[in-house]
């Protein structure tokens, strides 16, 4: 893989402080300037770097908080953890990371529901939902690729719901809506093990998952 361009690496730099900078000024231009002067940085090649638009503009943010996760979990901080330890790790750790952009992530998810962006919106689930699946260490290429993801995106996608409306001290309200949500899926995973569909069942829904993998733009 290339290495990134400069042009790349600056907007990598600002995205995370696009997203805080958001939550007074909006995912706008002056969110984008009040972010370079954050960091110092040209407001002219701020402007150039960041995308124009809202949907990019989320969309670079959320790229940044999923390097962000990548680069924390390291292979020696996951050793020790079970599985479903790792992904309430993952959850957490990605909720953190969004703490100082809790109310532009509320924005996003307003302008992402638009018709006009669901597309985009199903591409970034879906890619959320893998990323953390693969840094849990998961290698399957079967129809339980698809249905792990498709899991997991709900999960994180109502704990985040509850998150954002959460005023209890340390999350507490999210980490037990968490816990509960991954109790399901625990059990969910146990009743999959036992589930022994025909192959065409198996195919038949696969190729269904798999447009969902891959959504039309």
């Amino acid at each position: 893989m290339a290495d990134p361009s400069p042009l790349e690496l600056l907007r990598r730099r600002l995205a995370l402080a696009v997203g805080e900078n958001a939550v007074f000024d909006g995912w706008s231009r002056a969110a984008v300037d009040s972010a370079a002067a954050q960091l110092g940085i040209d407001p002219v090649q701020a402007r150039l770097a960041m995308p124009k638009t809202q949907a990019r503009m989320i969309d670079q943010y959320i790229q940044e908080v999923d390097r962000g996760l990548e680069a924390y979990f390291t292979p020696e901080r996951l050793a020790k953890l079970k599985i479903r330890e790792k992904i309430r790790a993952l959850v957490w750790r990605r909720l953190e990371i969004m703490g100082p952009a809790r109310e532009s992530v509320r924005r996003a998810l307003a302008i992402l529901a638009m018709p006009q962006t669901l597309p985009l919106a199903l591409r970034i689930s879906w890619r959320t939902a893998d990323l953390m699946w693969r840094i849990a260490g998961d290698t399957s290429t079967d129809f339980n690729h698809y249905t792990k993801r498709m899991t997991l995106g709900g999960v994180y996608g109502s704990t985040l719901l509850v998150w954002l409306d959460d005023q209890s001290d340390g999350w507490t309200e999210t980490a037990a809506f968490l816990d509960r949500r991954i109790d399901d899926v625990m059990r969910f995973e146990k009743f999959k093990a036992q589930w022994r569909g025909s192959a065409d069942q198996r195919l038949s829904l696969s190729r269904f998952l798999g447009r969902l993998r891959y959504p039309p733009r």
